[in-house]
């Protein structure tokens, strides 16, 4: 996951509603955003959403304090070109999530959809879930989507974890309750099936 180039090299080549992950609407990621019952006000980060639309549909609904954090600068020049005079409104920060440096207890909710699930690492994902852990509020909640139990074992040529809810919750037992989780089928571009996991977790507040 730390292999920038890589990652330059893929959204360089491939245009973003073609990557097998994209999705035009992230409607379950914006229903649990929903289900989290958090105001226009709440401040927002999706981590690896340099090719995601859910920004553009989270203004849409009136929310303002929205972040996008990548490890691709050309995954972030895209996104910024779609939204046009919008991406002025939103906070980009280019940087793998394992390293990078938030403001602590800061966000009211963590999204990551089809990142985490790339962390095959025991280190590097003990280092995801302390940065979301610190970076989130107590109280806050923590949307992530990765490749279910029966998903597929690798992905843009890179070997992936799958999770269900036995697993992913034993990654955050230390700092987050999982209150829900969820099945889907997403179809992608190229017309394949792909089984992905959503998990719903709170923060603890102490």
């Amino acid at each position: 996951m730390t292999d920038k180039s890589r990652w330059d090299r893929i959204y360089k080549d491939t245009s973003s509603d073609a990557l097998s992950w994209f999705q035009q609407h992230a409607e379950r990621s914006l229903a649990l955003i929903t289900a989290s019952d958090v105001g226009a006000d709440a401040t927002i980060i999706d981590v690896g959403g340099g090719a995601s639309g859910l920004t553009a549909d989270l203004m849409k609904r009136g929310f303002s304090d929205l972040w996008v954090l990548d490890i691709s600068a050309t995954a972030l020049a895209g996104a910024r070109a779609r939204l046009g005079a919008d991406a002025a409104r939103i906070h980009w920060v280019e940087a793998d999530v394992t390293r990078v440096e938030l403001p602590p207890a800061h966000f009211d909710i963590w999204h990551d959809r089809a990142v985490f699930h790339f962390l095959t690492e025991p280190s590097a994902r003990a280092a995801y879930v302390e940065k979301a852990c610190g970076a989130v509020k107590p109280g806050g909640h923590l949307i992530i989507a990765t490749f279910a139990e029966d998903g597929p074992e690798r992905c843009s040529g890179l070997p992936v974890a799958r999770y269900d809810a036995a697993s992913l919750k034993a990654q955050f037992v230390d700092c987050c309750e999982l209150l829900d989780t969820e099945k889907e089928v997403h179809s992608t571009p190229a017309g394949k099936q792909q089984q992905f996991r959503y998990f719903l977790l709170k923060r603890a507040v102490a």
